[in-house]
């Protein structure tokens, strides 16, 4: 596929696709007329690119792991340095934290719609005290 159909099918600028494979996350494929040619495995590949990129992770960071995506991870534990795990460990809580955040985040607006729902259920003519307007 083209670069305009890869950028329609995962929602990705293509300037976007086109820094994607400056930095060699992504490689295109050259038609005889020069044009990037994409195989169908890059719509989830930009997908799990984009996933990283927003959780975070730099994009240094999501060319180490790229590959162990692809491949069985018994082999890529042969792969893993130092360096690499020091650097993925405190993204990792970083993640976690933000994950934390949007929990909490989504249980209050959770909160606050089932509370709007209810206090739109009631009857309007009795107040929030629990007695009736008659009462009043």
């Amino acid at each position: 596929m083209r670069i305009g159909e890869l950028s329609e099918r995962t929602g990705t600028p293509r300037r976007l696709l086109r820094y994607y494979e400056e930095q060699e996350l992504i490689v295109a494929g050259r038609s005889p007329n020069g044009y990037r040619e994409y195989d169908e495995r890059f719509v989830d590949r930009v997908l799990q690119i984009r996933g990283l990129l927003d959780a975070g992770l730099p994009t240094r960071i999501i060319k180490q792991i790229l590959p162990c995506l692809d491949k069985p991870r018994v082999i890529h534990f042969a792969d893993a340095t130092p360096e690499m795990l020091a650097t993925l460990e405190p993204e990792r809580d970083r993640m976690t934290a933000r994950i934390e955040c949007l929990v909490r985040n989504r249980d209050a607006v959770a909160e606050y719609l089932e509370a709007v729902r209810n206090n739109t259920r009631r009857d309007p003519d009795t107040p929030d005290d629990g007695s009736t307007a008659a009462e009043g």
